[in-house]
């Protein structure tokens, strides 16, 4: 997997959208193409993203395909779409190619709802994939700061570690530094997460709490994403790293993060459908926390700050009574056991 050689990207939200344009900025033939014609249209005659990156022009080398056939054409697919659509999205497209020689990585992050499932066992079964042909990429990354070239970093999960070494190189540039690792369990589910811990701190943002608030729910929060990362299987040690504690601050504690917007605005008294329906881009967290909360009832984890979320969100909770619920649980050691 050469520089030279192109890669694909289905579906043009904001992340896509930026590695995308990231790539074809260093020379790589790059194609982004969006499940939604009329998306594909505009970029293809403005060549610009203007409902996710509005007056960012893309580079020479980033084409819009004409039809999916076009867009699976490259060994390479990256996948960068939100996991609510993932399914769906993904059994439309296996019907215009053969992905048996390919390489899938996936931008994904969440947990199905239905099925409890992440992102690439969703794409190894909907794609009759071996594990070896899927790769996770996460971290924190907000695409407006990597699309500016400010220094960023972030992580490959793959149990291919030749493919993921070559994927490596082909990502990593002067500003975008990439790390490897073998844990796709655990790069999956801090990169799932995270989202709701950041809704629970973007409450407490609209509340007017303080910092200690976000610091106390951050870590308490990275906790909670650790008992259940390790009960699934995944290393303690990548909750520690880039795509657990660095996506998570970073989340937390962005101005440009989507889930931490969606509780500010809670916090401040807003109705959740409102917030959402006046949103361009999906916020995660907001079906994760249904799938996590099930998930954490099943594998008997206990998750304080996940659940007092789920019942702001779905059991119309009042967010001052949510915290109160939590600082009112009996008194304990610090453990993320």
């Amino acid at each position: 997997m050469k520089k030279r050689k192109s890669i694909s990207i289905i579906g043009a939200g904001s992340w896509g959208t930026t590695l995308a344009i990231v790539l074809a900025r260093q020379g790589i033939e790059v194609s982004l193409y969006s499940l939604f014609s009329s998306q594909n249209v505009q970029m293809s005659r403005q060549r610009k993203n203007q409902l996710f990156l509005k007056g960012v022009a893309f580079p020479p080398r980033l084409s819009i395909p004409s039809s999916e056939e076009e867009a699976l054409k490259s060994e390479v697919i990256v996948i960068a779409i939100p996991v609510k659509f993932l399914r769906r999205s993904l059994h439309k497209i296996k019907k215009r190619s053969d992905f048996s020689s390919k390489f899938v990585l996936s931008l994904s992050k969440g947990i199905e709802v239905s099925s409890l499932e992440r992102p690439s066992q969703i794409i190894k079964s909907e794609l009759n994939l071996s594990s070896s042909q899927i790769a996770v990429l996460s971290g924190p990354t907000i695409a407006r700061e990597v699309l500016a070239g400010i220094p960023s970093a972030a992580i490959i999960a793959c149990q291919n570690l030749k493919k993921a070494q070559e994927l490596q190189k082909v990502l990593s540039h002067a500003n975008f530094r990439i790390y490897l690792s073998r844990d796709i369990v655990g790069v999956e589910i801090g990169g799932a997460l995270k989202n709701i811990i950041a809704i629970a701190c973007g409450i407490a943002d609209g509340l007017r709490f303080g910092t200690n608030t976000k610091a106390a729910l951050l870590t308490r929060g990275l906790a909670e994403i650790s008992r259940l990362g390790i009960k699934l299987g995944a290393d303690v040690s990548t909750f520690f790293g880039l795509s657990g504690l660095g996506d998570l601050a970073t989340t937390c504690f962005s101005s440009y993060s989507r889930n931490r917007f969606v509780g500010e605005q809670i916090g401040k008294g807003r109705d959740i459908k409102k917030v959402l329906s006046e949103m361009k881009m999906v916020a995660e967290g907001v079906e994760s926390v249904r799938a996590v909360y099930r998930l954490s009832r099943r594998m008997k984890v206990d998750m304080p700050i996940t659940r007092e979320v789920y019942k702001v969100l779905y059991q119309r909770k009042l967010p001052r009574q949510a915290v109160a619920t939590l600082m009112q649980r009996p008194l304990k050691l610090e453990s993320i056991r």
